[in-house]
């Protein structure tokens, strides 16, 4: 199994109306969400924790990842309002602002972390759950609780907007991509965490630290992906992109699905990871991430839209 750990909310998208005024539509969101949701789609063993709320938008959460397939067993329900991301988009790029004081994700706390069955091969963290308190103390404590038994996956998916103790902020990333047996990053992360690096420098400082695995996606460009033998760049699947609301998102549980469908998705073959097995891994994620852009906001493919896939990666 693969446990997404971290922000679900409602995305607020802007839709026009026939009269030509603007609204907006509530979509389930989050960027683990998105993971968790893809990753169900695609016929994989999921599950999600978070904190939901027990409001309407909290059951439209719930609701939208177990019929994706996605257990929410271990989720923690609270009277807390769900958090709501407002969606701009500027040339069919995403700009958010978030409504998140005091909202059930954000309240989550250490005290509330569960016991993980045995089953759970990998858990996969990040983006804006890890920048508010309690709930990015809780994350951290839970992946140093399973880093010696899961393949821990990692997207910081950096929101600087969200960030208010930039300092406390980039000391948590840094712990945690220390942790991490898979790091993706896209461009703009690693300007915001680097700005001027070059990847191939920092991605090899990461492997020495103990990653097996470190990813930039680089849009139509493609990804590249640097581990401790193999440095490769895939380009990407083409696609017409109607925007790119979790893009990465559902790049990363294409990439974990092939890991375990090709069976490497442990701690000792993901160190041996070879040239072909790495790239059929990036190539599959590309491919739901292709989809996923071509579709208004955040609505990952299910395996039978994957033109190919019958019912295995």
């Amino acid at each position: 199994m693969i446990i997404c750990c971290g922000d679900a909310l409602v995305d607020m998208l802007p839709e026009q109306l026939a009269d030509g005024r603007e609204a907006y539509l509530p979509v389930p969101g989050g960027a683990m969400y998105n993971t968790a949701i893809a990753l169900g789609r695609l016929g994989e063993e999921a599950g999600f924790f978070s904190g939901f709320s027990t409001d309407m938008f909290g059951q439209q959460l719930t609701a939208h990842l177990e019929d994706s397939g996605v257990s929410t067993a271990w989720c923690v329900h609270k009277p807390n309002p769900t958090t709501l991301a407002f969606v701009k988009l500027e040339e069919g790029v995403a700009r958010y602002t978030f409504l998140d004081e005091n909202t059930a994700s954000r309240m989550l706390s250490v005290e509330a972390l569960p016991t993980f069955p045995r089953s759970v091969q990998a858990l996969h963290f990040g983006a804006i759950s890890l920048i508010s308190e309690p709930c990015g103390s809780a994350y951290e404590e839970l992946m140093s609780r399973m880093r010696n038994s899961a393949v821990i996956s990692f997207d910081p998916n950096i929101r600087p907007g969200f960030v208010t103790n930039e300092l406390a902020y980039r000391e948590r990333l840094r712990r945690m991509m220390a942790m991490s047996d898979i790091i993706k990053v896209s461009e703009d992360d690693l300007d915001w965490m680097e700005p001027g690096g070059q990847f191939e420098h920092i991605a090899h400082n990461r492997v020495e630290g103990g990653a097996s695995v470190v990813i930039m996606t680089m849009g139509a460009e493609g990804a590249r992906a640097i581990t401790e033998t193999v440095d490769i760049t895939v380009p990407a699947t083409p696609a017409t992109v109607v925007d790119t609301v979790g893009a990465g998102d559902t790049f990363n549980a294409g990439f974990l699905a092939s890991l375990r469908a090709s069976g490497v998705l442990s701690k000792q073959q993901l160190k041996d990871l070879d040239e072909n097995t790495l790239q059929t891994a990036i190539e599959y994620g590309s491919k739901v991430a292709a989809f996923t852009v071509g579709q208004a906001g955040a609505n990952p493919p299910w395996l039978h839209e994957l033109t190919g896939d019958t019912g295995s990666v």
